[in-house]
């Protein structure tokens, strides 16, 4: 599946917002870099949807611009004025090519999804990639209101539980993009994260 990182350029603070454009052009997070609708237009004229990871300002900010542009349906685990669909834990959705299981992974965001396909995960926030804290598995924060470490672990864990052997690709919400053993990445940051020790030194 062909997957471009549309928010790579971005100046401001933003997530990774994922076009897979193999079968059904879908658009994983709309990310908060103006002019990000340009940005998906250079790639393609129909955008079929937007599938949210969850809701945080980072991840949904441009949510309107791309709705204006494309008039996709929105995938979403919470209610917004753009949802057309609800997800929920154990739906399936296609993204590009591949059919994916949402499993709900609270923790750093009450409306949590992850999505998973026999070979590639969209892992959000839960868990992340290279993102400045730890290499080679990290996980999103958990020391903000409404957020909490013992909800992630169980996250996590539960992501794993539900991850075929195979997966090889990651794209997670923040950091780098990564391909190989995925399994072992998420494994490492579970560990990290049951440490239970701050993810950051301010945190």
């Amino acid at each position: 599946m062909e997957v471009t990182t549309v928010t790579a350029d971005a100046e401001t603070f933003t997530c990774n917002a994922y076009l897979a454009l193999t079968g059904t052009p879908t658009l994983v997070d709309a990310g908060a870099m103006a002019g990000v609708e340009d940005v998906v237009r250079e790639q393609t004229d129909e955008l079929d949807r937007v599938v949210l990871t969850h809701q945080h300002g980072d991840h949904v900010a441009e949510l309107d611009a791309i709705v204006e542009a494309f008039d996709p349906d929105v995938y979403a685990y919470a209610p917004h004025e753009h949802r057309t669909h609800e997800l929920d834990d154990g739906d399936e959705v296609t993204i590009g090519n591949e059919s994916f299981e949402a499993v709900y992974t609270p923790g750093h965001a009450d409306d949590h999804l992850a999505f998973v396909s026999e070979a590639t995960l969209f892992s959000g926030d839960v868990v992340v990639h290279d993102d400045g804290a730890f290499e080679g598995g990290s996980f999103g924060r958990t020391d903000m209101a409404g957020q909490s470490r013992e909800e992630l672990i169980e996250s996590i864990d539960r992501l794993l539980s539900r991850m075929p052997d195979g997966v090889e690709h990651m794209y997670s919400g923040h950091g780098g993009v990564f391909h190989g053993d995925v399994r072992a990445v998420v494994e490492r940051a579970l560990e990290r994260a049951e440490r239970r020790e701050p993810k950051y030194p301010d945190e």
